[in-house]
């Protein structure tokens, strides 16, 4: 009993200690704020690269593409724990509004919108066609035209507050689309006749999958007409990829290594087809390894992060250490009164580390509550700072983020205050061992009374 009401007492009484209590709020505060926006961003990136590609990609990054891929759909069809399935057509091409000189590059998808929205979330992204994705490549200003839909970014700008001046309907914009066709051998598939096929698309919709790098350069076509465009409607015809998304109770890694499996086996079935060659470069990967050269940079920018506030923490041991050094120089005589009547020196170590886990506990409850409550009103205060001031921490006409992430999560916080806790018990070990090894007769002589 004697242990707690010391440890009570001296974090009560000795204002020193308030020092340490503020150190462990401080760091907790921040860690909070930073650990829970930064954890918030890398989940909704992963998120939306998950919906971009489906559960399992099937594919190769050659612009020639692989044959057979509908023999291949066929027998994912038949598979118990497929849901969704999506052959998909990728390669670059230049866009060209007619009557304008001025041509951009962009990279080209094409997919069937019904299917790709079953495979990915491709129809979520969308504005005008969200309730009716069988039509997002029909122009609601003249259906019987062949529509496109524009990654967001290249037909709208962004503005301070990430939102985007919507109109009534998509503008009538005629696109000429010009590709170079290629061969099963990769050579140009019109060289006799024309290096460049194009073939002029209508607006018909926009796509917003808060990809950056994907809203500002994708352009998605039907996927016959950017089968043609691309060369790859020949006898036998060719795809870049197939989009596969699981059932609900299959797990990633379980699936892609079924689909694997249906895949070699497939392959071993076409070794003696004329472009068998072209399934050696197919991989098939989870949605992970696939979108890993995107989701890595953003990932390790987290390690980086967590890795310079155990930085911070370490700091917090040394104030700890210091604050508990200045307590115990001025506690000796409560020290040799403790010893002379036998309190043993394991007792003494756990009194001050007892002292150390309130100092820890509390300054990780205030440190939450603050950074709970500042969490809570960050876009609040955000808004403020950029009415009064212009200041915004992400600028919303270059990065796709809307609102900050505040949602705290459980598993975070429970790590966040146990690190506080061990900071402040290691903090306070070394003083603890030095409080235990005083003897009285030394403490207790009247001159140092």
């Amino acid at each position: 009993m004697y242990k707690i009401i010391l440890a009570f007492r001296y974090l009560v009484k000795r204002r020193i200690t308030y020092l340490a209590v503020l150190a462990v709020a401080i760091c907790v505060f921040i860690v909070v704020v930073v650990m829970t926006v930064l954890t918030g961003l890398v989940i909704d990136f992963r998120q939306k690269n998950h919906s971009f590609v489906g559960d399992c990609v099937v594919g190769t990054e050659s612009l020639v593409g692989f044959a057979y891929y509908e023999d291949f759909v066929k027998i994912l069809e038949q598979s118990y724990f497929v849901e969704g399935i999506s052959p998909v057509i990728k390669s670059f091409a230049l866009v060209n509004p007619v009557g304008s000189e001025r041509n951009v590059g962009v990279e080209i998808m094409g997919i069937d919108a019904v299917k790709h929205s079953k495979a990915t979330g491709f129809g979520k992204t969308l504005y005008y066609r969200k309730d009716n994705v069988s039509k997002a490549f029909k122009p609601a200003y003249d259906p019987n035209l062949l529509g496109c839909v524009i990654g967001i970014d290249l037909v709208l700008e962004r503005d301070a507050k990430s939102r985007y001046p919507y109109g009534s309907g998509p503008t009538d914009i005629p696109l000429a689309i010009s590709c170079f066709p290629l061969n099963a051998k990769g050579a140009l598939a019109k060289a006799d006749a024309g290096l460049v096929k194009t073939q002029t698309f209508y607006y018909s919709d926009n796509s917003e999958s808060g990809l950056a790098r994907v809203d500002g350069s994708m352009v998605y076509l039907p996927f016959e007409q950017a089968q043609l465009l691309c060369g790859m409607a020949g006898p036998v015809k060719r795809v870049s990829a197939i989009h596969i998304k699981f059932k609900p109770n299959v797990r990633l890694e379980a699936g892609c290594e079924e689909v694997d499996s249906l895949w070699q086996s497939f392959k071993r079935e076409k070794a003696d087809e004329k472009q068998a060659y072209l399934l050696e470069k197919v991989t098939v990967q989870g949605w992970k390894d696939y979108r890993r050269a995107y989701i890595a940079a953003m990932e390790k920018e987290q390690t980086m992060m967590t890795a310079m506030f155990g930085l911070v923490g370490v700091t917090t041991v040394f104030i700890v250490f210091v604050v508990f050094y200045m307590i115990i120089s001025h506690k000796s005589k409560d020290i040799g009164i403790l010893k002379s009547i036998g309190v043993s020196n394991v007792n003494i170590i756990i009194l001050f580390s007892g002292f150390a886990f309130l100092v820890g506990l509390l300054g990780s409850g205030v440190g939450l509550f603050a950074g709970w409550l500042f969490l809570l009103k960050i876009n609040r205060i955000e808004d403020w700072l950029f009415e009064r001031f212009g200041f915004q921490l992400w600028d919303r006409t270059i990065y796709a983020i809307g609102d900050i992430p505040n949602q705290v999560d459980a598993k975070v916080l429970a790590v966040i205050i146990l690190s506080a806790i061990v900071a402040c018990l290691v903090g306070a070990l070394v003083p603890s061992r030095q409080a235990a090894k005083q003897k009285p007769i030394e403490t207790l002589q009247v001159t140092q009374l």
